[in-house]
């Protein structure tokens, strides 16, 4: 049995002595092979930490977390909310009707002490923030309809304008010589001061349409009316003659008889709106023959109130060339005793008050508001009310330019326009300049329908600026 065990052993032992040559080299090749991948891996490991250090090197380092953006505050964001559009003209407006309080609060004390008068001084204070609050309110709510509302109804607001305005001669209330006038519980409502907004609604409304044609078109009919049968004049008439020129003659007519000074505004206020909608200036010029010859018209029949511009035109005249040095106090123009004020105030002012031309002038509340407020408080603090209505028309050209509507464009720069043009032209009756009108200062003056359909227009205004911020503009 055990040389049987001794026989395999030794053949197992032969077959090992027996392996070839090659597969010994072969298994000495694969264990080299094994070990050259782990050398390969550990130098290629270091040459990548060597990369990554040179890259910290040569970036700055980083914080470990970024600050985050501060948060808007609940009054900055609720300020946003309700209040949108252009800040700064939000600023400008409480300004002036903060003014407005100072000054109408002084300046009624002539009113108050009066025998006719049921108001003291604090009785027009209370009565003046009450209008500020209705004209506050109707502002906000102005500025949070889109202009689409407005073009809907550019139309329509303008026809109301003008029979209210027509009808006030008929059912109205007259003062001064002048139906102006409605009373309406206890608030006179003036309905010119409506048709000068109505019409810069409407102008922009129907200009907006045309612009891709208005440069080669007319709108303006020619003066030979024997001509008006021609085809090319038909069309003119069609195009804008009817839309656009006998809407304007019409509302400058309806103010004229009451109040001229007014129809001049509406009047050059429609020159500007053509000018802002691209009329090129023969329509322009050919609208100003138009007016020439219906002012001739109304010299010679003295039809509205050619009387009394004719005398404020001679008041004028006289001022600037007459020898008035031996004219008495008492019979001095207001316009003088205005000049008088302002050479009083000087650069300081007499002080909240202490005005005393107040007593001599007859509406120092209204049409003399800038003189009254040189004279108390100076010139300097009136350049700064000059400049804040000019800064109004310069924040309405910035959102004139923002604006990618061209409706919305032309009826804010349009609005902006009559407020600093009528504060102007208030300013410069006071300093002779011009021969008087009987503008208010807007948003200073006393007076509820100047006060209130101002402050509706600067909602309009920033209507179109909250809606520029907004990217939400519709229509043309």
């Amino acid at each position: 049995m055990t040389e049987p065990k001794k026989d395999i052993s030794k053949y197992v032992q032969r077959i090992e002595e027996e392996l070839p040559a090659e597969e010994s080299a072969h298994k000495a090749s694969a264990q080299t092979a094994a070990e050259e991948p782990v050398e390969l891996s550990e130098e290629s490991d270091k040459e990548d930490e060597q990369d990554e250090q040179l890259s910290e090197e040569a970036e700055p380092a980083k914080p470990a977390t970024e600050p985050a953006e501060p948060r808007p505050s609940l009054l900055d964001h609720t300020i946003k909310r309700f209040f949108g559009g252009d800040r700064v003209l939000w600023v400008i407006i409480i300004a002036l009707l903060t003014i407005s309080v100072l000054v109408v609060y002084s300046s009624t004390a002539k009113m108050a002490y009066s025998a006719n008068s049921s108001l003291s001084s604090g009785g027009f204070l209370k009565a003046q923030l009450a209008l500020i609050m209705l004209s506050g309110g109707a502002l906000f709510v102005a500025h949070r309809f889109n202009s689409r509302f407005y073009q809907a109804i550019s139309p329509w607001v303008w026809g109301a304008a003008l029979v209210m305005t027509l009808a006030v001669y008929f059912t109205g209330t007259t003062i001064n010589g002048a139906a102006r006038w409605f009373s309406i519980g206890g608030f006179r409502f003036q309905p010119s001061e409506l048709l000068k907004i109505a019409v810069i609604m409407y102008l922009a409304y129907q200009l907006s349409r045309r612009q891709d044609t208005i440069r080669r078109r007319s709108i303006i009919p020619t003066l030979k009316f024997w001509q008006w049968n021609r085809k090319e004049n038909l069309e003119v008439w069609a195009y804008g003659g009817w839309p656009i020129f006998v809407p304007i003659g019409l509302s400058c007519a309806v103010i004229l008889p009451s109040h001229t000074s007014s129809a001049l505004i509406v009047f050059m206020l429609s020159l500007a709106m053509l000018y802002i909608g691209r009329v090129s200036w023969s329509d322009i010029f050919r609208l100003v023959k138009w007016a020439l010859v219906a002012m001739m018209f109304v010299s010679i029949l003295g039809l509205g109130r050619s009387s009394t511009a004719s005398g404020r035109l001679t008041t004028w005249w006289d001022v600037w060339f007459a020898d008035r040095t031996e004219v008495p106090a008492l019979k001095l123009s207001d316009t003088e005793r205005a000049m008088v004020a302002i050479h009083d105030g000087s650069v300081m002012g007499q002080g909240a008050g202490q005005s005393a031309i107040r007593v001599e002038m007859t509406h120092p509340e209204s049409d003399y508001a800038f003189a009254f407020f040189v004279e108390e408080y100076g010139i300097i603090l009136a350049i700064f009310l000059l400049a804040l209505y000019v800064w109004v028309f310069f924040r309405a050209f910035a959102i004139f330019n923002h604006c990618p509507k061209k409706y919305p464009a032309m009826l804010a720069l349009g609005i902006a326009l009559l407020i600093t043009g009528q504060a102007l032209l208030h300013i410069m009756v006071t300093l002779n300049i011009i021969p008087e009108t009987g503008q208010t200062l807007p948003l200073i003056s006393r007076g509820g329908s100047s006060l209130l359909f101002t402050c509706i227009g600067l909602g309009m205004i920033l209507s179109v600026s909250r809606q520029n911020d907004e990217g939400s503009h519709t229509g043309n």
